[in-house]
């Protein structure tokens, strides 16, 4: 079977400028990197905002999925394959999506950019380094840290309690070994000696910051509101108080900017931002969705894992904050997943199942009840695979019909925007006969604690909420401090609707635990931290890195 990466190579890319002229974007509002990427300029980027201000906005879907499985979902896949099968249908369609962490490129799943015929490239470039986004957020997310340590060395003139300092550096790879670290070691010349951590990138502040900030002022005053630490008298410190925000804005005055690719069947996507959904808010960024709403008819995005935490955040968060109204949900699973949630093996999903096939559709009806919740029409896409069989096809549609739900089978991956266009039509009549009455899951004036039991209660199904000592006394000080009406952000496994990876399927009526919560003030939003959820993932035993490598030529291979 030929690999992704051989598909995407086999492929003849489209000059970037022809791509985005297309949407009505000429030359001189790109700045090209090579002839197949391109950054939308700062100028013209302002011109797409006051377009989406003056109500020249496209109609946007989200594709979210059931809860992951090693058996795979497609969800990105499925994405890339609707845009395509709505541009096949005449659809001026724009595809909105996150750029790759190398860390899962390198760890746990290789590449990130769709697979079979439903694919964004150039591939490689994309899933490594692409251009320089998270490498611009990590060095300003590391600057930062170097500028308060460097404020302590200097004679802390801001009085900071070098124990309370919260603020993380950071690193786009799975180090483990880096979680936690002393710092300041060999002697009065190398600094403060302290304790200090660090988190992925993709799971920074500075990434949420960048992804959610609209221009660069909007951006400088997020860092300013950055909040690192507590002074020895117990007052925040923010960062705006070490008058070095400018240059931590210059760092990323390119990061900010949307980067514009193409699918192998030439539709544009706007791929830029890469925060995680199981610890940061999972969206690709607000300037990126904006423009495609602004230069199109139809807008594809999604949101990272499951609907539990990619679409919730999506909701409660990234809509929240940008003013977007989106007009219809996706809702990808597949047959193999859903019989795995059913309790076979990895090994026997080839086989006709349909009583695990039933008791795994638990799963897929607690995300469609889900996305309800949020009144939005939704229609459920089944990623085909060629091991599924017509009883079991018919047996999901059933159920779907039962709850009221829409279904369409999807061959995005053998069969690119053709395989796509069933559900590319389902889309726009949803869109044009449904009327989307969006709403939130929860006010901005619910207390903090009340916002988490509601998203644990109604989204997780649990039946009682565990805050631990420490969790509740940051809340009560974030509340006295004026953060009380940010939204919350759940950090949790992405492998169950709940906290603990090994409640399969649809666990209901457990307790849900609470153990810590970081307030992200220049994000603008307060994570939760459950279960085991760590924001520095680590390397399996036979990370994806071992299959990949690059020829005397610069040609990849291996990288999915």
């Amino acid at each position: 079977m030929i690999s992704d990466i051989e598909i995407a190579q086999k492929n003849k890319m489209e000059p970037i400028v022809s791509i985005a002229n297309t949407v009505g974007l000429c030359e001189s509002d790109l700045d090209l990197y090579g002839q197949y990427k391109a950054k939308i300029s700062m100028k013209k980027l302002r011109e797409l905002h006051n377009d989406f201000k003056n109500n020249k906005k496209g109609k946007l879907i989200l594709v979210t999925a059931c809860t992951p499985t090693p058996a795979g979902e497609g969800k990105s896949t499925v994405s890339i394959g609707l845009g395509d099968g709505l541009s096949k249908i005449g659809k001026k369609t724009i595809i909105a999506l996150r750029e790759p962490s190398l860390g899962p490129c390198f760890g746990v799943k290789g590449g990130a950019c769709g697979g079979g015929y439903a694919q964004i490239v150039p591939m490689e470039d994309i899933n490594l380094h692409f251009t320089g986004d998270i490498h611009g957020i990590s060095i300003a997310n590391n600057m930062i840290a170097a500028i308060i340590d460097n404020s302590l060395q200097q004679g802390n003139p801001l009085n900071i309690d070098s124990r309370t300092i919260s603020w993380k550096r950071c690193v786009d790879i799975n180090d483990r070994a880096l979680r936690n670290i002393n710092i300041g070691l060999g002697g009065k010349v190398n600094g403060v000696p302290r304790e200090d951590h660090f988190c992925i990138s993709v799971a920074s502040e500075i990434m949420a910051i960048v992804c959610l900030s609209r221009s660069i002022a909007e951006l400088k005053n997020r860092i300013d509101n950055i909040i690192i630490g507590k002074s020895f008298d117990g007052r925040s410190v923010k960062f705006a108080e070490f008058n070095c925000t400018g240059a931590i804005a210059a760092l990323l005055k390119d990061a900010i900017r949307p980067n514009l690719v193409q699918t192998l069947e030439k539709t544009p996507a706007f791929v830029h931002g890469g925060p995680f959904a199981n610890i940061a808010h999972g969206c690709n960024s607000v300037n990126a969705t904006i423009s495609a709403l602004a230069c199109s008819d139809y807008v594809v995005t999604e949101a990272g894992f499951a609907a539990d935490l990619g679409a919730e955040k999506f909701f409660d968060i990234k809509c929240r904050v940008a003013g977007l109204n989106p007009s219809a949900v996706v809702l990808v699973a597949t047959i193999r997943a859903l019989k795995m949630h059913g309790g076979v093996l990895k090994n026997n999903l080839s086989e006709e199942n349909l009583n695990a096939l039933e008791k795994g559709f638990e799963n897929l009806s607690v995300h469609i009840e889900n996305i309800k919740k949020y009144n939005l029409p939704i229609v459920v896409a089944i990623n085909r695979f060629e091991s599924d069989s017509e009883a079991e096809i018919k047996l999901v549609e059933k159920l779907c019909a039962n709850l009221n739900c829409s279904v369409v089978l999807a061959e995005s991956w053998g069969k690119g925007g053709e395989g796509s266009k069933e559900l590319a039509q389902k889309v726009v009549e949803l869109c044009e006969s449904s009327k989307s009455e969006f709403k939130y899951l929860y006010p901005d004036e619910l207390p903090l604690k009340e916002k988490i039991e509601t998203i644990a209660k109604e989204i997780y199904r649990a039946k009682n909420v565990d805050f631990s000592s420490t969790a509740l006394k940051k809340l009560a000080q974030f509340t006295e401090e004026g953060f009380g009406n940010l939204p919350v952000c759940i950090a949790k496994t992405q492998n169950s609707i709940s906290h603990d990876p090994k409640l399969v399927c649809a666990p209901k009526d457990y307790t849900f635990p609470v153990r810590d919560v970081q307030l992200y003030s220049g994000a603008g939003f307060v994570v939760v931290l459950s279960g085991d959820i760590m924001t520095m993932p680590g390397l399996p035993k036979q990370p994806a890195a071992l299959n990949i490598d690059v020829d005397d030529d610069g040609v990849i291979s291996g990288l999915f």
